[in-house]
């Protein structure tokens, strides 16, 4: 059919741009916020572009979800406003005839947003994490920023290294800040180096250096000179912690029917999918506008809809995790109410067409 043909030309053409444009937006976003965390030293910079790439690959399905969105509700508002709707439907064309077209399109957008919830996010989300523990817990110092006072992952001590040579292991001119016992210290010393245990404990050794000791505001200070001192920067066993839900693959949160959060993360992973496919067929009702109406206003509507859409898929999620909603009922019961608010608002386009043509 023609308007079949031309609906997906159109449809296809803005879900390009759309995308290109949110992509853009999401992986600048997230490019932003890893260089200010490797310009804070909590991960080295050469690590950003993989931390955003699997980043980017985690917020895929939702990008997918509002392009498909977005497009066929621009796609279709275009026709209202141009009246080329008014001419199918005055041809006897009915507002669900628009279904199937949208599903051609919508369908196999889908089927690669439940590959993505299903599959590809949660393997991107275990890598990210799992690169990041490896970055922390790597032999090398690439996390030491000479030059920029830094507090380690134990938060027990303050140190500040001027400079580094020979691959980043021999340091120079290092101080040292920490409080243990109830007493401060301060360790100063002009050569040290990075040393790593085979449990992969990372010490700063400190050669030939002064240690000042004592309590704040009063007179009772020691003064230890040493040949070698060593403090702990990062510890193995505090970095070795398990994977969030996030990251766990979809048949191990199956084979776990007892973990609430689990379930919940089950929840919304196969929300995802009805929720591209409730969005994708709530656009064709909801793309009639009054050709005097600005063209942004459906836009709006449109952010609102989704908005609300997902924060209830939240709330769900959240409820299941709590125990207060069954997995059972909470996979499919949002999903079910949408499809029923989109067949009231079919009948209630369909009806109000038909009223009008009785009056005329």
């Amino acid at each position: 059919m023609i308007y079949q043909r031309a609906l997906l030309r159109e449809i296809g053409n803005y879900a390009a741009a759309v995308f290109a444009a949110l992509f853009a937006v999401t992986a600048t976003s997230v490019l932003v916020r890893f260089l200010g965390r490797a310009a804070g030293g909590s991960i080295p910079l050469d690590a950003v572009l993989g931390l955003v790439g699997f980043t980017a690959l985690n917020y895929l399905p939702i990008l997918l979800a509002v392009t498909l969105f977005v497009s066929v509700l621009a796609a279709m508002s275009r026709s209202h406003r141009d009246s080329e709707m008014v001419i199918w439907s005055t041809a006897g064309l009915p507002l669900y005839a628009w279904v199937r077209p949208v599903m051609l399109f919508a369908v196999p957008l889908v089927l690669l947003v439940a590959l993505l919830s299903l599959l590809l996010a949660p393997w991107a989300n275990q890598r990210a994490q799992e690169y990041q523990q490896r970055l922390e817990g790597q032999e090398d110092v690439s996390m030491i920023a000479p030059g920029v006072f830094r507090e380690p992952p134990s938060g027990n001590v303050v140190f500040f290294v001027e400079s580094m040579s020979g691959e980043q292991r021999e340091v120079q001119n290092v101080f040292i800040a920490g409080q243990q016992h109830g007493r401060e210290g301060v360790v100063v010393s002009r050569h040290g180096y990075i040393d790593v245990t085979e449990k992969g404990d990372r010490y700063a050794v400190l050669v030939n250096g002064r240690r000042y000791e004592g309590v704040p505001g009063t007179p009772e200070y020691r003064i230890m000179e040493f040949e070698r001192y060593s403090v702990l920067i990062q510890s193995r066993s505090r970095q070795d912690a398990t994977l969030s839900p996030k990251a766990l693959s979809t048949l191990k949160l199956l084979r776990e029917p007892e973990n609430r959060l689990w379930r919940a993360e089950l929840t919304w992973r196969v929300g995802l999918p009805f929720v591209a496919l409730n969005l994708a067929l709530l656009a064709i009702p909801l793309s009639s506008v009054n050709p005097r109406a600005t063209r942004s206003l459906n836009l709006i509507f449109a952010v609102l809809a989704y908005l609300v859409y997902s924060n209830l898929l939240s709330i769900v999620q959240a409820w299941v995790a709590q125990g207060r909603v069954p997995f059972s009922i909470g996979w499919w019961v949002l999903h079910a109410a949408m499809l029923a608010l989109i067949g009231i608002l079919f009948w209630r386009r369909t009806t109000l067409r038909f009223g009008l043509r009785l009056r005329r």
